[in-house]
């Protein structure tokens, strides 16, 4: 899943943006008001975690813009700590409100909590037959085996098995997994996808990837066997 971290201060923003990387997801960096905007605009994030004293403006007079009227959901994390600040922030917006310093392991359970709600599209585990991807371990597992699937390759499989049934484009997964800083070659999605099926392949999990030509990839039943 793919998120926009707005964060003015460089430490911080690194070792929050590394931290949710290691724990699966998409991370673009906005370090003032005018470069979230412009990123939001250019991409859909599936969630928001907003600063409030950003260079260039109050984090709070973003909040409705990068909500897209309530559709992304949005953690506010800043260091002002009065209720005042906190009731500003929930009344206008945030679904979450974290005062800093901030836990990553806490951060990156609320960011999970807030996506598992209902008519969000995250859940702790995704099953596809015997397929099954545990989001809070990042684990993918056949029959309760392990898979060992590196990280870019558990991200394509995840988008997958959560688009069960329909046929994802190229656009779709790019967006879903890389980020606007990634150094990326021409066919590294078809690299991960060529690796995800020859590692599928011999655990029987009766699964396979497709390609439906011209249109993009999809997780069905193999029918070869």
């Amino acid at each position: 899943m793919r998120m926009l971290l707005v964060e003015d201060h460089p430490t911080l923003a690194e070792a929050v943006a590394h931290a949710l990387g290691d724990a699966g997801f998409a991370v673009d960096t906005a370090r003032n008001a005018s470069s979230a905007l412009a990123m939001h605009q250019a991409a859909t994030y599936d969630l928001v975690l907003l600063d409030l004293g950003l260079p260039d403006g109050d984090g709070l007079t973003l909040l409705p813009r990068l909500s897209a009227n309530g559709q992304t959901p949005v953690i506010v994390m800043t260091a002002r700590d009065l209720l005042s600040d906190r009731l500003a922030g929930l009344d206008g917006g945030a679904d979450d409100y974290l005062v800093k310093p901030v836990e990553m392991p806490e951060l990156i359970a609320r960011c999970r909590a807030i996506l598992r709600r209902p008519g969000k599209r995250s859940q702790t585990i995704l099953s596809y037959g015997s397929l099954a991807f545990d989001t809070a371990s990042r684990m993918i597992s056949v029959n309760n085996t392990p898979l060992p699937l590196s990280q870019r390759e558990i991200g394509v499989l995840e988008q997958l098995m959560r688009a069960q049934g329909r046929v994802l484009s190229r656009e779709a997964l790019e967006a879903s997994i890389y980020c606007f800083d990634d150094d990326i070659g021409p066919n590294a999605l078809e690299a991960s996808l060529s690796r995800l099926r020859r590692a599928l392949k011999p655990t029987k999990c009766g699964l396979t990837i497709i390609t439906i030509r011209g249109v993009g990839w999809m997780l069905v039943e193999d029918t070869s066997s």
